[in-house]
């Protein structure tokens, strides 16, 4: 307890004494239905110091469990071969351990949060101080049962956020590569673990989103409107929890943040309404190194051998073992990698790298500040571009005055088509899809250096996508090339995506959708509401009428065919055969040559379609709704269950049927499961669903949390907006003085030290 106490004391000192140790710390905690924390302060760093609290009070366990990953020590406290989520996979906690230990370089990232002003340096001290705040104000004995009397539920450091926020900058990028970084051993070296790693499949990139900005040509009033339907986890530090700060005169805004955000990263204030899709451009690319014949650990550019730069890495283990150590090795092209998956050895003529435009990326914080108080959409787009601090999303936004911006701007490598093509290596195309693989022998093959951006190697804004427009902009997670299906884009560099190209079933049902909405007159927050759930299959629309015409008859799938013919072609919660045609269509939907008509780039919404059903291609999917039939029988669902007998999730006793379904399907509202008892449950998917339009007072925001404010089954908050969400129901979101108290929740708690 003692220690407890000097850390929320001394605190304040963080990052080479930007914030005076005896500055107090001060914030109203007032809370709202459905346990929407809204913090006032008369400072940033009071604000942040209600948020920490706040945000502990709904979040304890998961956010100290982070602290421990970030920090290099889950191999301490929970064993070397036990694991972690990261990115997209499940690693072994002793490589997570040596990613986080070697791929943390704390004094830049210190200097990196410097750089990003006082506010930001008060919001982040502030928000250490509340979380340290609520540890002592808890006490030991009423810590939650889940990890009460862990060692690793401990007071926080600036360090740890900024770890914390370092892991989140890579989230698209290195993280994804843990294991091929913590296990990366010279020729004959044996690494700590086997190296297993899932290289990311761009077609099932799932932290994506949906994400809608409407100008005032085409909305109900003339002013700007946003509908925002990120698709994130629904358990883990990157759930998003609701705030709403106010700080009299800088700051009034809410929205959600993740894992350590100090304020809003994703909501709205009285001027905007913003929403965030993770962006189809790469932030980082692969190297392959010639190396020195006589020496594995140096590699040759421009025919001269530079040495690798070899750093050991301590990482303690439980009861009392002796620490692991292990030598990792980085270059001027980043560290080394080893992923035979992909061919990339590290042998004794060659070596791999990654370079990632996200590494010691702290100007997300001051961009995201200036976003969280910006006043027009042309405010919006000068803080992404002049800090090219978003790390891996499109930011769009629309204003009160009808402007809506769609911005493809972010921290990406300074690398052109004519660079890509001329450093190409005969590896390059192997692992095209997912990665720009350079030749890292020629030092001309380093990124480009623009004049003017804020760190050397990066894409200027003026190279990526922007659109200004009063109708509409749209993404749904291709590339910028369609933000408005009436007027793309020209083509940039393919490091920002591929342009002109076929494009997701998610997206041409977005596209189709928005036509729609437009054609039917002004938009205004109810339609709006109705197509963000309306659960529409784009994959049924092209495919179900087909289908049907082609299973009748056939005794093998008679069942299956009945099944189907009873669906609606959405995913609510009454569609009956939904999941039926999920099983179908994941495998149907892989099948070469399945449509007869062909992409066509002056119709990449309308095309491919029309399903072919004769010859072969037929009798491969009449035998694949076969196996699809049997698959559903084997997990013991009837081929027409109910959609919402199938997709649920479990709050305490009650199974909450859950609307919406997988991207692959062309819907918008995903919901990506996994196998639960007799029926699948969300792990990834809608989660701040958010309609935001403006009246003369201010922001009119209709919102939903899917799997509510709090992880904790204890909490009150831990399933009330799911059942709301089931039954499509939305928060008017309280916003002002008088909306807050007529909504508010006990009493205001103050906090002060």
């Amino acid at each position: 307890m003692k220690r407890l106490m000097l850390a929320a004391t001394g605190v304040a000192t963080l990052w080479t004494g930007a914030v005076e140790a005896k500055q107090r710390y001060a914030a109203t905690i007032t809370r709202t239905e459905h346990g929407i924390a809204h913090i006032t302060a008369k400072d940033w760093r009071g604000a942040g110091y209600g948020v920490g609290y706040a945000y502990a009070q709904d979040n304890l366990c998961m956010i100290a469990e982070e602290f421990a990953t970030v920090a290099g020590e889950r191999s301490l406290h929970f064993g070397p071969k036990e694991s972690a989520t990261l990115g997209f996979q499940s690693v072994d906690n002793l490589s997570s351990d040596l990613f986080f230990r070697s791929a943390i370089d704390l004094p830049k990232l210190r200097r990196g949060a410097k750089a990003q002003g006082a506010a930001a340096l008060a919001l982040t001290a502030g928000w250490v101080a509340g979380y340290n705040r609520y540890l002592k104000d808890l006490g030991p004995e009423k810590v939650p049962g889940e990890c009460r009397g862990k060692p690793w539920v401990r007071p926080i450091t600036g360090d740890d956020m900024l770890r914390l926020n370092e892991k989140q900058m890579l989230l698209a990028s290195s993280l994804n590569f843990a294991p091929a970084i913590a296990n990366a051993v010279p020729p004959g070296g044996e690494p700590a673990t086997k190296v297993s790693m899932v290289m990311p499949d761009p077609a099932r990139f799932e932290v994506a989103s949906n994400g809608w900005a409407f100008g005032g040509d085409v909305t109900a009033n003339g002013r700007g409107m946003v509908i925002g339907n990120p698709h994130f986890p629904w358990a883990g530090p990157s759930r998003f929890w609701e705030m709403h700060i106010t700080i009299p005169g800088k700051m009034d805004t809410a929205g959600v943040g993740i894992a350590g955000s100090p304020f809003p990263t994703l909501g709205f204030n009285k001027d905007i309404a913003w929403t965030h899709t993770v962006t189809a451009a790469r932030h980082f690319t692969l190297y392959q190194l010639a190396l020195d014949p006589n020496d594995p650990t140096a590699y040759l550019v421009d025919g001269k051998p530079e040495k690798m730069v070899a750093k050991t890495i301590r990482v303690p283990m439980p009861n009392g073992a002796a620490p692991v150590e292990r030598t990792l090795y980085s270059t001027r092209f980043g560290p080394v990698i080893v992923i035979p998956q992909a061919m990339a050895n590290w042998t004794k003529g060659m070596a791999f790298t990654l370079r990632d435009a996200n590494s010691g990326n702290q100007r997300g914080i001051g961009t995201w500040l200036r976003i969280a108080t910006a006043k027009t959409v042309g405010e919006v787009r000068a803080a992404v571009s002049e800090t090219l601090g978003i790390p891996w999303v499109n930011t769009i936004v629309a204003d009160r005055h009808g402007d809506a911006l769609h911005a493809d701007v972010t921290a990406v490598p300074n690398v052109s088509a004519e660079k890509a093509k001329a450093c190409a290596t005969p590896l390059s195309p192997v692992v095209a899809r997912v990665a720009t693989l350079l030749d890292g022998s020629k030092s001309a093959c380093d990124w480009e250096v623009a004049p003017g951006t804020p760190v050397a190697g990066l894409m200027p804004a003026t190279d990526q996508a922007t659109y200004l427009r009063r109708d509409y902009v749209a993404n749904m997670n291709d590339s910028y090339w369609l933000s408005n299906a009436d007027a793309p884009h020209a083509p940039l560099a393919p490091i920002l995506g591929g342009a002109e190209g076929p494009v997701s079933l998610r997206t041409r049902s977005g596209f189709t959708e928005t036509r729609a909405l437009i054609a039917g007159g002004k938009v205004d927050p109810a339609r709006a509401k109705a197509m963000a759930f309306g659960n529409k299959s784009h994959a049924a629309l092209l495919a179900l009428k087909p289908l049907l015409a082609l299973c009748a008859g056939k005794a093998e799938v008679v069942e299956a065919c009945a099944a189907l013919g009873k669906w609606d072609g959405r995913y609510d919660l009454d569609s009956r055969g939904a999941y039926l045609f999920d099983r179908f269509w994941m495998k149907a939907g892989r099948l070469p040559g399945i449509w007869a008509v062909p992409f066509d780039v002056k119709d990449p919404i309308n095309t491919p379609r029309d399903l072919v059903t004769g010859g072969d291609m037929g009798t491969k999917l009449v035998a694949v709704l076969k196996a699809a039939a049997d698959e559903v029988t084997k997990a013991g669902i009837a081929l027409d269950a109910r959609w919402g007998d199938v997709q649920y999730a479990q709050r305490g006793a009650d199974r909450i049927p859950i609307h919406g379904g997988d991207g692959q399907l062309g819907v918008l509202n995903v919901q990506i499961s996994e196998p639960a008892p007799v029926g699948i449950t969300p792990r990834h998917g809608s989660s701040y669903v958010q309609v935001v339009g403006f009246d003369e007072a201010g922001p009119v925001a209709d919102t939903i949390l899917s799997y509510s404010q709090s992880p904790d089954p204890t909490s009150p908050w831990y399933g009330d907006q799911t059942r709301m969400y089931s039954a499509k129901q939305w928060v008017r979101f309280p916003f002002t003085p008088a909306q807050i108290e007529a909504a508010k929740v006990g009493e205001a708690v103050r906090i002060a030290e």
